[in-house]
């Protein structure tokens, strides 16, 4: 299996729901919940619209991450975005996150392994939080991801997890799959 390496920018997490999430020195990843004391953290779904229809659906948005490549692209574009702000938990340095398959694992830190689940589907509160900003989280180039707005994925091994800290990725057995979007 191939492997390649990147690094934790920041971490973000909030016990409320919101559109961002205010970054921290430390999260804590916890084995098949989530982030621990964020309020997408569970065994369920806990995304308001799908958890108001699918209550009993297996949580597979624990963690979110963007990585920051993405910023510096908005940045061009006339958007001011940094980590957190778009509800992001991990934030990446160095990782197209959005062009691994289905069941990639990065082992975040010491400890921590994610397991990717789906490419997160650029909602209307993100123009709420700047006007326009959705369109541009659809990629118009044929041959990768229809979305650039990060990656969706489980908690399978916890542990904490800090801005700095290695992200290495571990391919999965191929054929490979892409990312579902969700």
């Amino acid at each position: 299996m191939a492997r390649s390496e990147g690094r934790v920018l920041k971490v973000a997490s909030d016990a409320q729901h919101g559109f961002s999430k205010p970054t921290k020195e430390s999260i804590n990843l916890v084995e098949g919940h989530g982030v621990e004391g964020d309020a997408h953290a569970g065994q369920y779904v806990r995304h308001r619209f799908l958890a108001r229809r699918w209550s009993r659906l297996p949580n597979l948005r624990q963690l979110h991450l963007i990585s920051s490549e993405l910023f510096e692209v908005l940045r061009i574009l006339g958007y001011a975005v940094g980590p957190g702000d778009l509800g992001e938990n991990v934030t990446t340095e160095r990782l197209e996150l959005e062009h691994l398959p289905l069941g990639t694992k990065l082992r975040l830190g010491q400890d921590a392994v994610v397991e990717l689940t789906g490419l997160r589907t650029p909602c209307r509160l993100i123009d709420r939080f700047q006007k326009g900003l959705r369109r541009k989280m659809l990629r118009t180039e044929s041959g990768g991801p229809k979305f650039r707005c990060g990656v969706f994925g489980i908690i399978t091994v916890g542990g904490r997890v800090s801005p700095g800290d290695v992200a290495t990725v571990e391919m999965p057995r191929q054929p490979w799959s892409p990312l579902p979007t969700m």
